[in-house]
Parts: C-alpha cells; structure tokens; sequence
C-alpha cells in the first residue's frame, strides 16, 4: 500500500511538472504603447511568423487585432523610450533602433529579428504648416539631404540607420540666398540617437559654413517635439516617421507637416529573458 501511494504521488508530482513546462507557459513580450510604433511591432512579429493579425487593422493594429498567437504571447504596453529599461524584467522586446542605441544595443549585431526598410517608416523632418518654403527651413532640408550625412550614416551606424535620400545634396540649396540668411539661427528639436548625433556632428558645420547657427534641443520624448514645432517655439523636428506623425496630428489637433524623409531605423526584436528565440519556437 505504502508503494502504491508512493508511486501515485510521484506521478501526480511529474504531471504537475510537465504542466508547468508545457507549452502553457506564457512569453512575455514588450512592445511600444503609442499607436503606429505598436502596430509596427506587432507586423514585425507577425513577419517572423509568431501572430496573426487582422490584414483590416494594418498600421493601427493593436493586440485586440491579433487573430491567431499560438505561441501564447503576453503583450506588455511601455512607452517607448522605456523599453531597453525594462528588457531585462520580460522574455523579449520589440524596441526602435533609436532607442536600442541609446540603451546600448547595437541593431546590426544584436537583435534576434529585424524588419526590412519600409519607406512608410522613414524618419522625416517636420515643420509647421506653412513654413515649409521658408529659406532658413530650405537650407536645414538640403544640409539634411546631403551627401556628408549619408556617408556619416553609413560609417557610424553598421545598417542600424540606413539612408533613405535618393539624390543626396553638396549640403545646399541652390534657390536659396545664403548671404541673406548669414547671421541667422535655426533650431531643431531631436531625439538623442541617431537625430541629434546628425545634426550636431555633420549639418551643425554645413550651415555654419554659410553663417547660420544650428540650435539642436534634445527630447526623450515623441510627445513635446511635435508640440513645441506647432506652437512656434521651435522652427522644426527630426525624430519621427510619417505614420506617427499623421497619427499624432489626427488626435491633438496639431498642423505638423512632413518636408522630407532622411533615413530609416529597422524596428528589432530583442532578447531580455531569453538570449536566442527557442522560447518562441
């Protein structure tokens, strides 16, 4: 008797033990809370074959949108900039390659999956409506468009940012009157990586070969560099992609205009937890 309880509980024991590692266990994911960097994420995972989503949701899927997750994925919502902070409390995350330069983390080398370079999610130089033919905002765009900064992303960044400029500039713009604009300032306002490094390490001495002074403002966040452009305080931005942007205008009420994309920053899936993807196989 006393061996037939011994075995029944050792079997309860190993079922209760295969239960717990069975594909039950949760993953735990964090992605981007905003509405177009979310969706972005979840079509990465979608590509790498994780999920399924709803093909009506498209560049607003959130994971209400998610149609089929046989990995049986938790979704944690943190604000972007937050996410290279919390990688090492959940299994993965999905983080923009602003931000995972920022934490350290070189795209190229260690992301365990990365999307391809959508031109939908170029990140763009902004200004108020109305402002876009102003020369000092012509002459920012063409140091922007240059051929210094294509060659300054492609050897500081290993395809973590990659160049989206088509016919790259001399840094000028031939329409405009730079002797009139000598003296003049211009700001910006960046997130820290890659924007801000660009614009103070290459266009900051473009324009101040034609005396204009660059005045780069440094943001964390996606939230007070549309707002500060709209308000007037500062003439322009560098930090988004024009999904975000058109996102952001529908919901404040905001006139923030794209004038053109510079590069783009492959979205990566990152390991936290877990340190290969055999957790999602």
């Amino acid at each position: 008797m006393k061996k037939l309880l011994t075995l029944a509980l050792t079997l309860t024991l190993a079922l209760s033990l295969a239960a717990c590692g069975g594909k039950s266990k949760s993953v735990t994911i964090a992605i981007p809370n905003d509405t177009t960097n979310e969706a972005r994420a979840l079509l990465l995972l979608e590509n790498l074959g994780y999920i399924k989503l709803d093909p009506a949701a498209g560049i607003t899927a959130t994971p209400l949108n998610i149609t089929d997750n046989p990995k049986n994925i938790t979704f944690n919502e943190v604000e972007a900039a937050q996410l290279p902070n919390v990688l090492k409390d959940v299994d993965y995350a999905v983080i923009n390659s602003n931000y995972a330069l920022d934490g350290g983390l070189n795209p190229a080398t260690d992301a365990l999956g990365i999307e391809g370079s959508f031109s939908a999610y170029g990140n763009i130089l902004c200004v108020k409506e109305g402002r876009e033919e102003e020369p000092v905002i012509k002459a920012l765009l063409a140091a922007l468009e240059s051929r210094q900064v294509v060659d300054y992303i492609d050897a500081n960044y290993s395809g973590a940012v990659i160049s989206v400029v088509d016919n790259p500039t001399d840094g000028y713009d031939a329409s405009v009157d730079y002797a009139a604009l000598s003296g003049a300032t211009v700001s910006v306002a960046a997130t820290p990586t890659p924007h801000a490094e660009i614009l103070n390490d290459v266009v900051k001495g473009i324009l101040a070969e034609r005396g204009i002074t660059l005045n780069v403002l440094e943001f964390t966040d996606y939230v007070q560099p549309n707002n500060v452009v709209d308000s007037g305080e500062v003439d322009a931005n560098y930090f988004q992609h024009l999904p975000y942007l058109e996102d952001f205008n529908a919901e404040n009420g905001t006139k923030v205009v794209s004038i053109g994309a510079i590069h783009v920053e492959p979205m990566g899936l990152y390991g936290g937890k877990q340190a290969n993807l055999d957790a999602l196989k």
